[in-house]
């Protein structure tokens, strides 16, 4: 399965730091729709045969923890097949929550016409209050990249947005399209 996702024309064969942070970012909407997501990563991981690039919860956090904008940022990279065995988890798992995920952009959409608050629709406030407590507990506030979304309502458009990124994964070749984005500005 992660021989459909080609090797990027780099020289080194890891994962820019952008892309880390898109892949934890993500990750991180899919357990802020999905209460416990990251048990989640680990079955798909199974489910998919990834089991020899993330075998238990560990290896897992360090590929996340990859991502340099965390709290506890390793300097470790992300080779390659680590960052693809993470795509394949958030495209499988996104299209498990397409239903949801179109639900609420389609209810976004309509707030958002109307002037109404996101408080006013559960679904919608239920996740972003989530998305933040996750972003806020696990992210180095320190750095600036994080800091910039200090503000309940930057960090609602950046959920809002990783919502929009996650229905892109659930189409046909979601894979190798969330893949290559990765990598945009790298080639």
């Amino acid at each position: 399965m992660l021989a459909m996702l080609p090797d990027p024309p780099l020289d080194e064969r890891e994962c820019p730091p952008r892309s880390r942070t898109q892949l934890d970012l993500l990750l991180l909407a899919i357990e802020a729709l999905h209460l416990g997501g990251s048990e989640e990563f680990l079955q798909v991981a199974k489910e998919l045969g990834l089991e020899d690039i993330i075998p238990n919860r560990v290896t897992l956090w360090q590929l996340r923890s990859a991502n340099p904008w965390r709290l506890h940022s390793q300097r470790r990279t992300l080779r390659w097949q680590e960052g693809k065995a993470l795509v394949a988890i958030v495209c499988h798992l996104s299209r498990r929550l397409t239903f949801t995920i179109r639900q609420l952009l389609v209810d976004d959409r309509k707030l958002q016409e109307k002037q109404i608050p996101y408080r006013q629709h559960l679904r919608i406030s239920q996740y972003l209050e989530r998305f933040r407590s996750h972003y806020r507990s696990r992210m180095n506030l320190r750095r600036s990249a994080v800091a910039a979304y200090s503000s309940d309502e930057r960090l609602n458009e950046l959920a809002m947005g990783l919502l929009g990124q996650l229905l892109f994964c659930t189409g046909t070749y979601g894979m190798q399209r969330l893949w290559m984005s990765l990598f945009e500005g790298e080639v």
